[in-house]
């Protein structure tokens, strides 16, 4: 079974800057996609930033230039570089794997626990 294992949350200034890390094990095939989401209180679920197997990258507009997805050699560690942060930002991040290439949350069957993130003004 493919679990995923996020850290690296915390809180931070108006913009200063955090890197989260996502552990993927128990697999066979590393999954086709993993993706960053991020849930503020009383939203969606909204997805950030994917990157496929082969490295390849996929983002929601309000992050472009801001954020920075990749992930280690082995594949099986996704990171989320987040820059400029503001507190439009906060929320509950999530790291997620699917098995096609989409931001859309209805589609991930499997999740970690998440890890908070918190900007203050």
């Amino acid at each position: 079974v493919v679990q995923l294992v996020e850290s690296g949350g915390g809180s931070v200034q108006a913009g200063g800057s955090l890197r989260l890390s996502c552990v993927a094990s128990g697999y066979t095939l590393r999954p086709y996609i993993i993706t960053w989401f991020r849930q503020a209180p009383g939203k969606e679920r909204e997805g950030v930033a994917g990157i496929l197997r082969d490295g390849s990258t996929l983002y929601t507009d309000s992050v472009k230039g801001q954020f920075t997805i990749s992930q280690s050699d082995a594949k099986n560690t996704v990171y989320l570089q987040m820059n400029n942060l503001n507190p439009g930002d906060t929320g509950m991040y999530y790291c997620a794997a699917a098995g096609i290439k989409t931001l859309s949350a209805k589609q991930y069957p499997i999740w970690g626990q998440g890890t908070q993130v918190t900007v203050s003004s």
